[in-house]
């Protein structure tokens, strides 16, 4: 393999023992392949939160600047690293001291977010080169990674591309990249929304072409189950690009759901695996990763709740043209993102997650027809490859849940053919999940025999 993207996450990075682990992988990288890793990092774990705080509240920042520095310095100084971060903590300060007594907003606060993956690649790049090893911090904007101004959600542009490819040429210099920041074009830093450390690694793989995208976390891969929810929840080897999005939109935690876009465009696989357990195969993420031919595979539940379900009923829908596009044109001028669509001959039921903009939706919606909002509620989402179009699947869930009495608010099935998606209310999620990650097989890593006709 001749180089790789290394993604290293808070946890991987805010525990010494997981950081010296972190260390040795991208040495032993830099040891097999031609040319050096590109490491993209996060800020240290609990770093970003008290960011948040200080932005958001301004009579408690002089102890939120003073605890940001604290788990700074104390965590270079456990690292074997003291006076590491000197320089730029005393930075750190001076801004903080300078805050406006006002919570921040748009590019202020985005320039703030960023001192947490700014400190990390100075700590990580600094503890490479007292390992001997050539390595120099970037900040991802002035790399190339070019965005639009959306401040606090900002999505990269086409030109990050060719600009992050110029910066970061194959070399045996380790560059160690923030994640979740950009920068405009006019040179305002940026982010790209929590979480979006994993995006930025995508993009930087994707710019670079390189061989593999490794995401290296705190789960030994993609999970068939919250682990939380199930405790006997295993690793699932291979999963597919498809399977994988799925799983990561409907609540799984372990990648951003905007991770794989860029991978995907690309080609490029992806692999999540564990800095505390480095031996664990992990998760390969792939075009293809379907199951035998004559089987099918669910591969994992995933779950999210603080569901909101919005139903429209009117007979003006009966063989009406344009009544659909008339009740999605709502949600699209209050920016509402609907997650699951199902229709009948005169209703269409919806589910949001994000409810903000729903009350002045409402009244617009009441002039279509009957609304009826019921709130509460969560989506479990059955994944597997084929698994939804095979005769048998939808039986054997619905008879589980059944066996239970498991009420099913909505069901959609169709629109994907990896994903079986229903409605449940959310006292009865865990209930849900736990008997299908049993009655499903997923504690087993064989693929189910499709029945025979």
């Amino acid at each position: 393999m001749q180089r790789v993207v290394m993604k290293f996450g808070g946890t991987s990075l805010g525990i010494v023992a997981n950081l010296t682990r972190a260390l040795a992988l991208i040495e032993s990288r830099l040891a097999r392949d031609a040319h050096a890793p590109v490491v993209v990092v996060s800020a240290l774990s609990g770093a970003t939160d008290l960011l948040v705080r200080f932005a958001d509240v301004p009579h408690e920042r002089t102890r939120l600047a003073e605890a940001f520095t604290e788990r700074h310095r104390a965590h270079a100084e456990a690292a074997g690293l003291p006076g590491a971060l000197d320089d730029a903590l005393a930075d750190w300060r001076v801004r903080a001291a300078g805050a406006a007594d006002r919570p921040m907003r748009d590019a202020t606060r985005d320039a703030l977010l960023a001192s947490g993956e700014m400190l990390s690649a100075a700590l990580v790049a600094s503890a490479l080169a007292a390992r001997g090893v050539a390595a120099r911090a970037w900040h991802a904007g002035i790399a190339g990674l070019v965005t639009d101004d959306r401040h606090g959600a900002a999505h990269p542009l086409p030109a990050s591309r060719a600009r992050l490819a110029a910066s970061l040429p194959p070399s045996r210099e380790v560059a160690v990249v923030t994640g979740f920041v950009g920068q405009t074009s006019d040179g305002q830093t940026t982010t790209l929304g929590r979480g979006g450390s994993d995006f930025s690694a995508a993009w930087v793989g994707a710019a670079l072409a390189v061989d593999e995208i490794e995401i290296w976390t705190d789960t030994s891969g993609m999970l068939s189950a919250d682990p939380r929810v199930v405790p006997e929840a295993r690793p699932v080897p291979e999963l597919s690009f498809t399977e994988a999005s799925e799983l990561a939109y409907f609540g799984a935690k372990v990648l951003h759901p905007k991770t794989l876009l860029p991978a995907i465009e690309r080609g490029i696989p992806v692999r999540v695996l564990n800095t505390a357990r480095p031996q664990d195969p992990g998760s390969r993420i792939t075009a293809m990763a379907a199951a035998p031919p004559g089987t099918w595979w669910v591969k994992s539940i995933a779950s999210r709740s603080g569901i909101t379900a919005v139903t429209i009923v009117s007979s003006r829908m009966l063989m009406a043209h344009g009544f659909l596009a008339r009740v999605f044109e709502v949600f699209a001028r209050h920016h509402l993102v609907v997650d699951l669509v199902t229709t009948s001959e005169v209703s269409i039921s919806v589910t949001l997650d994000d409810t903000q903009g729903l009350d002045a939706a409402l009244a617009d919606l009441e002039g279509i027809g009957e609304v009826e909002v019921r709130s509460g509620l969560a989506i479990v989402a059955v994944v597997g490859d084929g698994a939804p179009t095979q005769v048998g699947l939808a039986g054997q869930v619905f008879s589980l849940l059944g066996g239970i009495a498991v009420p099913v608010e909505m069901i959609s099935q169709g629109a994907s053919r990896v994903n079986l998606s229903f409605v449940v209310r959310e006292e009865h999620a865990t209930a849900a999940i736990r008997l299908l990650h049993r009655g499903l097989g997923l504690e087993s890593h064989e693929p189910q025999r499709a029945p025979t006709r």
